[in-house]
């Protein structure tokens, strides 16, 4: 039972921005984050309940391996829909990782 992805709008800066950061460390290295990301995307689709509820009701975020960002979502069980609201770097202000 594999839920769909929608995303918010500013996803795709979060992405955009942690990639050039990674390639501009090392070539190759916003290559390996990208894998990281859509290994996580791939085990949240599977399992969505996997990551718990977190304070701010309904969110969940799951942890990358190695990097140091979260994927923030939520879930809409009836339209078996997974929202992904932030991909947040840890080292940022935690109370920005949250978007409605």
């Amino acid at each position: 039972m594999s839920y769909r992805y929608e995303f918010h709008a500013e996803v795709a800066k979060d992405y955009n921005e942690a990639y050039v950061w990674y390639e501009t460390q090392k070539k190759g290295l916003g290559e390996r984050f990208t894998s990281f990301i859509r290994k996580k995307m791939d085990e949240i689709a599977q399992h969505p309940e996997h990551y718990g509820e977190r304070i701010q009701k309904g969110y969940r975020e799951a942890q990358l391996d190695i990097f140091p960002y979260l994927i923030i979502y939520k879930i809409y069980k009836q339209r078996k829909v997974i929202f992904v609201t932030a991909i947040h770097n840890t080292k940022k202000h935690p109370r920005k990782k949250y978007r409605k």
